[in-house]
């Protein structure tokens, strides 16, 4: 007897002492895992592009334009990004993506850059094209020469560079480094990645005096990729700020509003952005 009530005693003292280690054991935290999370995000960016040379072809000219330079079109931080009529006016950024494994996720983006020629810039060319001259476009003592009036040539895609891409990028939690134990509290995470997608630009060119075409056309492709560093606040929220590098190629880009007008050009590019966004499991 006993030794059943020294069992009994040492086994109610064991349990007691389980419970009571697994009511006092810390929760595992939100942000210990990322697998099965989704994102999504909203903000804008500022762009850099390098020079170009732009082909322009139709049934009576066949050009080309060397090292054209061209800058985007910012509108700084306003209501436009909030508002759901006007939010493609601003340059922005749109991801949504899922976590496949803690570290890897893949996404689905929109990049709405805008592109915008320099005007009156005297830039080397060689082809022909009709009523040369009458644009103000000559230069002087250079018949290899043309200054890009707006006469001869406006040439924009401002509604825009839409390049359409997706993702695989990687994912580290580098709070530690910083002395940060509470991460769903505050947690610091650095992003690299690289993607690839086609190019949807709505071109705003006038060329040689016609109509401009003005429509959404599917015009080529686009790689990049990137790094980032992510600041997540209270589990879900964050602000995200990326430096993206990439490449363009358009061979088929839509001008006027004759069919057989078309021009080609292909440009690296340098993304800034902010980024506002959660996280969240479904």
């Amino acid at each position: 007897m006993k030794k059943i009530i020294l069992f009994s005693l040492l086994s109610f003292a064991g349990f007691t002492s389980a419970l009571h280690a697994q009511e006092t054991t810390t929760p595992e935290k939100y942000t210990a895992h990322n697998k099965g999370k989704y994102y999504v995000y909203w903000g804008g960016n500022r762009e850099s592009f390098s020079r170009s040379d732009i082909h322009f072809t139709g049934d009576n000219y066949d050009f080309t334009l060397y090292n054209v330079s061209a800058h985007d079109k910012p509108k700084g931080w306003q209501a436009d990004y909030l508002n759901p009529g006007r939010m493609t006016i601003p340059q922005t950024n749109f991801r949504m993506g899922y976590f496949i494994t803690d570290h890897y996720n893949v996404s689905l983006g929109l990049d709405h850059m805008k592109y915008v020629m320099f005007q009156d810039r005297i830039v080397d060319y060689t082809g022909t094209y009709p009523n040369q001259g009458s644009y103000n476009e000559i230069v002087v003592n250079n018949p290899n020469q043309v200054n890009l009036t707006t006469d001869f040539l406006k040439f924009e895609h401002t509604d825009g560079l839409n390049y359409i891409n997706t993702e695989f990028c990687r994912v580290d939690d580098v709070s530690k480094l910083f002395g940060i134990r509470d991460t769903d509290k505050f947690q610091i995470n650095i992003t690299e990645g690289a993607g690839g997608g086609i190019l949807l630009p709505k071109t705003n060119a006038t060329l040689l005096g016609k109509e401009r075409h003005d429509d959404f056309h599917v015009s080529g492709y686009g790689v990049a990729a990137k790094v980032g560093l992510n600041l997540t606040f209270f589990k879900y929220f964050f602000v995200q700020a990326e430096l993206k590098q990439g490449y363009i190629n358009m061979p088929d880009i839509r001008t006027t509003k004759d069919p057989a007008d078309r021009a080609s050009q292909h440009f690296t590019f340098t993304q800034r952005i902010i980024v506002f966004g959660g996280i969240f499991k479904i």
